[in-house]
């Protein structure tokens, strides 16, 4: 706000503004002259002269209290400038005696920036209009996409809550404008209930769907419980897993106690299998005690005598499976130890190769020979159903590769 004009008491020097004349008239000075301003009949001019600046003075405070208003800056540019206006219009004609032109040069001040104070607020009114239309159409905004978009429903919900409370704390919008920005909120607001309500229903109906699908896939696996079809039982178990868990869920209490008889039923068949398998096993003890001959048997294999060393060796390969099985926890260890022994006897046919350079050509095309031998062996037991002869052949089949793939790396 610019600085304004100020004005002197009158009170302070009464006869610096004006005059009583002998016939009781009050004179003060005016740019155009005196201006006569009242009459004093009621006792000496000093008194007189008193009256009327005092009276001065009371507009003086009138103009400095606008004054003090306008400068507060509370917003109220347009009562100052209603109030200043009148006050103007009073000094022309008022009954007073000071400095009049002072006063009105002040008044005149004020009014221009009570002017340019209306235009500033009104200009700020508008703008917080604006922002508080952009900040309603934000929360529109964002409230139209949670309810077409969203499937956080307990997140949406509450965000939608705080959504509201801060939409009531946005004012200084006109009420038609107002409006209009609430039916659009009110109607995303509705939507997402909409769109919610049919979601919860829509879980309803799947979770008794999945609720009635596994009963079904509980009765199943509890009629499978004394089975002693282990293979095929136990893979339609995990058939019924994959099933039960493309059911989906129902509700918490209802799901547990299903599962808790899924799990039952399971749990009793595969309890049974295993007493049966450990059963089983107790029979491979035998077989393992003859594989523990042969394994003592392989170990003291003669490697200075390769030829002999392989046929040794595939004696041993042959009696090993004829014996059967060992124990399952024992399975790992004897197929290392008899691995051990065939490395040994391939490394020592390996040595051999490397040193005898004639040979290594010819020996290739009889290992391809033997290779294609037992290949042919295999497939002939295979056709005929004799698998354990197939496998036989087989194994024969691949000690031949191994050392055909070493006698054409020695060659090469």
């Amino acid at each position: 706000m610019p600085d304004l004009p100020t004005v002197t008491a009158a009170a302070d020097d009464p006869d610096r503004w004006g005059r009583v004349d002998s016939d009781g008239t009050v004179w003060t000075a005016a740019p155009e002259g005196e201006r006569a301003v009242g009459s004093w009949q009621a006792g000496d001019s000093a008194e007189g002269l008193a009256h009327y600046a005092r009276r001065f003075d009371d507009l003086r405070t009138e103009a400095d209290l606008l004054v003090s208003r306008l400068q507060s800056g509370r917003g109220d540019a347009a009562g100052v400038l209603r109030s200043a206006s009148v006050l103007r219009e009073r000094l022309d004609v008022a009954s007073v005696v000071g400095d009049v032109p002072g006063l009105v040069a002040r008044l005149d001040a004020v009014i221009s920036a009570a002017e340019h104070s209306g235009r500033a607020e009104k200009s700020a009114k508008a703008g917080a209009r604006e922002q508080a239309v952009a900040h309603k159409e934000a929360l529109i905004g964002e409230a139209e996409t949670l309810a077409e978009e969203t499937t956080r429903w307990k997140h949406a919900g509450d965000r939608f809550s705080a959504m509201l409370e801060e939409w009531k704390t946005i004012r200084g919008i006109d009420r038609k404008t107002d409006d209009a920005l609430w039916k659009r909120f009110a109607k995303a607001r509705e939507t997402f209930t909409r769109r919610r309500g049919a979601h919860f229903a829509e879980l309803d109906r799947a979770r008794t769907a999945a609720k009635t699908r596994k009963e079904e896939l509980v009765t199943e696996a509890e009629s499978l419980q004394e089975s002693e079809d282990w293979g095929p039982t136990a893979g339609r178990y995990k058939e019924l897993m994959v099933e039960w868990k493309a059911a989906g869920r129902t509700s918490k209490d209802a799901d547990d106690a299903l599962w808790a008889r899924f799990r039952g039923a399971q749990d009793h068949f595969f309890s049974r299998r295993s007493a049966t398998f450990d059963a089983r096993d107790a029979e491979f003890t035998d077989n393992a005690k003859a594989k523990e001959t042969l394994l003592a048997e392989a170990a003291a294999i003669d490697l200075s005598d390769v030829d002999a060393a392989r046929a040794g060796l595939r004696s041993v390969q042959e009696r090993w499976d004829q014996i059967g099985k060992v124990p399952r926890e024992r399975v790992r260890e004897f197929s290392t130890r008899l691995k051990e022994v065939e490395d040994r006897v391939r490394g020592a046919v390996d040595r051999r190769w490397s040193r005898v350079d004639p040979e290594k050509e010819a020996r290739v095309g009889q290992f391809r020979e033997r290779v294609a031998q037992f290949e042919a062996q295999a497939a002939k037991a295979r056709a005929a159903g004799d698998e354990r002869r197939a496998k036989d052949a087989d194994r024969q089949a691949e000690q031949w590769r191994e050392w055909l793939a070493a006698a054409e790396r020695a060659t090469g």
